[in-house]
């Protein structure tokens, strides 16, 4: 009797086993890009409601063993809109998965990342299209009427004299110690020390003007801060922009002045309606020297001719710029 009911017990252990395994089936395919044809490596395939997944080999494939034909396959990959399929009777499925949307801006705020919307520190940023159709001589001339909360005066009229750049007004009563930090790609300079920076080169300029956003730079930081990232060769084909303009300059107003004669004229007519002599004996003194032209050299020509190359690998990239302007 014994005997038998062991027999009848592993009889039922098999046919259960066999159903089991008889349920399951496997199933195989290939992910791709559906643009470039590319196989995903490293792309997620998991039975939809359950833990139960595989990830692409280095060729796209995969294989999986999947309970039910009822069971839905999620494919997902970083970048890419997830799809999902009924198994059913497939045996082989084949995914083409479709990039997906741009990531959210991020700014770096000191230690950590948070998405641009949600930012609570004043950040102004300038981009190369902001800054390509304004011709300067100098960096900070391209930040004038364009950042909220930053002054730019400059110190003379000589072109190409630094100006002085004040970001929420002045902080401290040494005149010296509200001049704000300079980072050009990732070190610190003297503000004095950008000259040599020309505006093609920048890609973008970044204005920290509070504490929270400057707070990785330290005390330097308590006057604010200008990030500078210049311009850097692409992976890809090579690449040559040319870049130039060419213009005149001239005062906006002069002063209406007396020349030689006219000078001389009026002299002696001062001088005589009080009771003197003429001061000038022949009052024909020609024309004269117009000083005013002679410092403002009206119809000054300006000209500017900027050459890049750039280019680069995976690995390496090259970037060369040549720059003639007066």
């Amino acid at each position: 009797m014994l005997k038998l009911l062991t027999k009848q017990f592993l009889l039922l252990v098999f046919l259960l086993s066999a159903s089991f395994t008889f349920g399951q089936q496997s199933v195989s395919g290939k992910v791709t890009d559906a643009k470039t044809n590319e196989p995903l490596i490293g792309a997620n395939i998991l039975i939809k409601g359950t833990s139960i997944g595989t990830i692409t080999d280095l060729d796209g494939l995969y294989t999986i063993s999947v309970p039910s034909s009822n069971d839905i396959l999620v494919v997902s990959y970083t970048g890419y809109v997830d799809q999902e399929l009924l198994v059913g009777n497939q045996r082989v499925m084949d995914f083409a998965l479709a990039e997906g949307t741009l990531l959210d801006e991020v700014v770096v705020v000191g230690y950590g990342i948070q998405k641009k919307a949600v930012v609570t520190g004043s950040i102004a940023s300038l981009k190369t299209k902001d800054l390509e159709n304004v011709p300067s001589s100098r960096v900070e001339q391209s930040l004038q009427g364009r950042v909220s909360g930053v002054t730019i005066a400059q110190n003379s009229g000589q072109p190409g004299s630094p100006s002085t750049i004040r970001i929420r007004g002045v902080t401290t009563f040494d005149n010296a110690g509200n001049n704000p930090l300079w980072v050009v790609d990732g070190v610190a300079v003297d503000a004095g020390g950008i000259g040599y920076l020309n505006q093609n080169d920048i890609e973008s300029i970044e204005v920290l003007k509070d504490a929270a956003s400057a707070a990785i730079y330290g005390t330097r930081a308590a006057t604010g801060v200008i990030l500078v990232t210049t311009k850097k060769g692409k992976a890809g084909k090579f690449t040559v922009n040319y870049n130039g303009f060419a213009g005149t300059s001239a005062p906006s107003k002069v002063l209406k002045l007396l020349n030689a004669s006219q000078y001389a004229a009026l002299m002696n007519e001062r001088s005589v309606a009080g009771g003197g002599i003429p001061i000038f004996s022949n009052i024909n003194q020609g024309v004269g020297t117009d000083w005013q032209k002679q410092i403002f050299n009206y119809g000054a020509k300006r000209y500017s001719h900027e050459l890049s190359l750039s280019g680069g690998s995976e690995n390496q990239h090259f970037m060369f710029q040549q720059v003639f302007k007066t």
